[in-house]
């Protein structure tokens, strides 16, 4: 078990993610799904707010982050010409699955279940994000996502009673981060 002052190094390692991801944008290579995007940023500040209503202080600044950086990614990618992915049908299809996934989440006042809403909505959101990334993958940047990876690899190393309303969601965002890596580099490594 990690100390918990990690999570800051952690936080360090998505904002890195995000500004490489950022300046791929404007280098003209990667073209985020805005319907990924928005769901990615929409989600962790619901659980912001949620969290500042309860009383949270300083320790729902991740949570507020890991909306933050998605929110900026998304206004760079609408300013910059060609910044984006063109979203199809099926994109729509999943994000308004995952809106439908997002609202149970809220509602839902079981904390188990509400957490398997939660990654619902978010796997539901990657989906256009994977498919783009198995048929496009140098459209994305990987950077990002490893070091999300990375980072909630380390979160997880800083828990000291593990329970499923605790590790699951972290555990599921590494296996997410690790399937879209999958995507973006099997042409690389693996030839297929």
């Amino acid at each position: 078990m990690l100390p918990g002052q990690v999570v800051y190094i952690g936080l360090l390692l998505q904002f890195i993610g995000q500004i490489s991801y950022i300046a791929s944008i404007f280098r003209g290579h990667a073209k985020p799904n805005l319907v990924s995007w928005f769901i990615w940023m929409l989600a962790p500040m619901i659980g912001f707010f949620f969290l500042v209503q309860a009383g949270a202080g300083f320790s729902a600044l991740p949570i507020f982050m890991a909306g933050f950086g998605p929110a900026i990614i998304i206004l760079f990618s609408i300013f910059i010409k060609n910044g984006y992915w063109k979203i199809n049908a099926f994109d729509l299809y999943c994000g308004a699955l995952a809106l439908l996934a997002l609202i149970f989440y809220v509602v839902t006042h079981n904390l188990g279940i509400s957490i398997i809403f939660a990654m619902l909505s978010d796997s539901l959101a990657a989906v256009p994000t994977i498919v783009k990334s198995w048929k496009f993958p140098e459209t994305e940047s990987g950077l990002l996502f490893f070091l999300a990876m990375l980072s909630n690899i380390l979160g997880l190393l800083t828990i000291k009673v593990w329970s499923f309303s605790i590790s699951i969601f972290g555990i599921f965002v590494v296996i997410q981060c690790v399937v879209i890596l999958f995507c973006i580099y099997r042409k690389k490594i693996f030839k297929f």
